[in-house]
């Protein structure tokens, strides 16, 4: 039963749905490909775009107790998860992985999750590939004095954050034919394409190599589902080398975009999104008269916070 003094995410006051807007880009339009963008960036100033999704669900199921949960140095979901638990008045704590960096300043995203009051935890990349097994998970715990803490795993992916990624896709049901949005660790690729409806696909940009994600996804679904849901594809050529790398090409069409219009395109995950769009549009595979919804899940950091 819900405990009536815990923390309620509704209180942060979410805008949801969030907006549905068309854009006139010549370069998609002369391929007769409709693109909209799904402003899940301004679903909340702090806990932005698809992080809400994820972490809402997980926020209710906590109650006030402690959160830890993992993630690499440039991390959205730490970030995310330190900013909820500023404005709810939760402890969090912060998993990270890499111990050599324990012993160095702060990058722009650790700084802010340490500012907003995570307590940061730094294993070794051993350690932190075994975080799932039993006995490493609870080491964790004991040794950051968590052993009551409500454990999100990295990412903010398990079967809640899915089902909570189910809205987006309910949100976009008859207004496009495919959408899109940038994967990283899977949970909401899983969740948005089991919310389409009959006739539509979800396409996943992953953001990181390894060729690993086609399974976490499946992995996802069937733990929240009981089995694959819905249609949706991954096009893994966009990652530009890993996770936290932004090549001056990258950089240059994230900043053209912006312009174009009047978009802050964050880098790590929705510039190659939308290069990734761009690229498949220009190679024909979308049919013309396709309306295609591009999930802008993220915007560059604070100011004061930047690499």
């Amino acid at each position: 039963m819900p405990d009536p003094e815990a923390p309620d995410p509704a209180t942060l006051r979410p805008r949801l749905p969030s907006p549905l807007c068309p854009v006139t880009d010549e370069r998609f339009a002369r391929h007769g490909v409709r693109l909209l963008l799904k402003r899940d960036d301004l679903i909340h100033p702090e806990i932005v775009g698809n992080k809400w999704r994820k972490l809402a669900p997980n926020l209710s199921a906590a109650g006030d107790r402690t959160l830890l949960t993992f993630g690499g140095a440039y991390s959205h979901h730490l970030a995310a998860t330190a900013a909820a638990g500023r404005l709810l008045g939760l402890g969090t704590v912060g998993v990270v992985r890499g111990h050599e960096l324990a012993d160095r300043p702060l990058n722009a995203t650790l700084r802010r999750c340490a500012d907003d009051g995570m307590r940061l935890h730094f294993v070794d990349r051993s350690t932190y590939r075994r975080k799932n097994e039993p006995a490493t998970l609870a080491r964790i715990l004991r040794t950051t004095g968590s052993e009551g803490a409500f454990v999100v795993p990295e990412g903010g992916s398990n079967s809640l954050a899915v089902h909570g990624c189910t809205e987006l896709g309910r949100e976009l049901r008859g207004a496009a034919d495919v959408v899109a949005l940038a994967c990283g660790t899977g949970g909401s690729l899983a969740g948005l394409a089991a919310g389409l409806g009959p006739g539509q696909r979800a396409l996943g940009i992953p953001v990181v190599g390894g060729g690993f994600l086609g399974t976490e996804i499946e992995a996802l679904q069937t733990s929240a589902f009981g089995g694959r849901r819905g249609s949706w594809t991954l096009d893994a050529r966009f990652d530009f080398g890993g996770y936290a790398r932004r090549p001056a090409e990258l950089r240059s069409f994230a900043e053209d975009f912006g312009h174009r219009h009047g978009l802050p395109v964050e880098h790590l995950y929705v510039a190659k999104m939308l290069y990734g769009l761009l690229t498949l549009t220009e190679e024909g595979a979308f049919s013309p008269g396709t309306r295609l919804a591009a999930v802008i899940t993220g915007r560059p950091p604070r100011q004061g916070y930047e690499d």
